[in-house]
């Protein structure tokens, strides 16, 4: 059963009016990577809940969560208004199955997200297992406008470090971005604009998971099942993990 325990803000980074990571200090508690727990704020007749990916790497001690604010949201809008110093509620243990040890072996790890969605990955990238596991990584970003691009800051710093293994490519559909490219995922593989503009392969040899908006999902696996790419399952591994992700 979940429990709660009270978390206290230390920063909340804004990367656009709607957009920001709300870090938080709570007790000490493990998850793995790719997980969510529940953020909670007490509401006029019962705690007002909803759940969000960590976004820091297990190994970090402050906890991180990319937010965006839905105007008419109940608890989003709370969130947005939180300052150093406020406190919340976190559920614990941490939930969910969509993390690195659930996907299968293969050459190549795709990591496609849209908005926040990128949330997870991450977490994921920041522990060792991906750079030891998969020859190459490709970090796929979908986004509205160029400053939907958050923690860019974090993707130099492993392109930094892993210069000849992680691949970066942002997806910008409303402006135009150099180096980015400027239709949706589905539309960008069934083109093959993705892979070549990537230098990869979305092949029996890749490992592909989807977050985000559960359109761009939908669309991504047709595509990739066209291909002979299919859901990945504990009963009957596959090529394409997926995690709906509409917070």
């Amino acid at each position: 059963m979940a429990t709660w325990i009270t978390g206290t803000v230390v920063e909340n980074k804004r990367w656009h009016a709607d957009l920001f990571s709300l870090r938080v200090q709570t007790e000490p508690f493990d998850f793995i990577a790719g997980q969510f727990v529940r953020l909670g704020m007490p509401g006029p007749e019962k705690r007002i809940q909803r759940a969000y990916s960590l976004v820091n790497s297990p190994s970090e001690p402050i906890l991180d969560f990319l937010v965006t604010t839905v105007p008419d949201g109940e608890l989003s809008p709370r969130l947005d208004q939180l300052q150093p110093g406020d406190t919340l509620e976190v559920s614990q243990p941490a939930s969910g199955f969509f993390i690195l040890s659930e996907i299968p072996d293969g050459k190549s790890l795709w990591l496609i997200g849209t908005g926040t969605g990128i949330g997870p990955y991450f977490s994921m990238l920041g522990t060792d297992e991906p750079w030891q596991r998969y020859e190459k990584i490709y970090l796929v970003h979908g986004v509205r406008t160029e400053a939907d691009l958050c923690y860019q800051d974090k993707i130099r710093e492993w392109q930094s470090r892993y210069p000849q293994q992680l691949v970066y490519q942002p997806v910008v559909t409303r402006e135009p971005i150099i180096g980015a490219l400027h239709a949706r995922i589905p539309a960008l593989i069934h083109s093959g604009e993705l892979e070549h503009a990537t230098g990869g392969t979305l092949d029996q040899d890749a490992q592909i998971m989807l977050c985000g908006n559960p359109q761009m999902i939908t669309d991504a696996k047709a595509e990739l099942a066209a291909r002979n790419l299919n859901i990945n399952l504990r009963r009957k591994p596959g090529n394409v993990t997926v995690e709906q992700y509409w917070k």
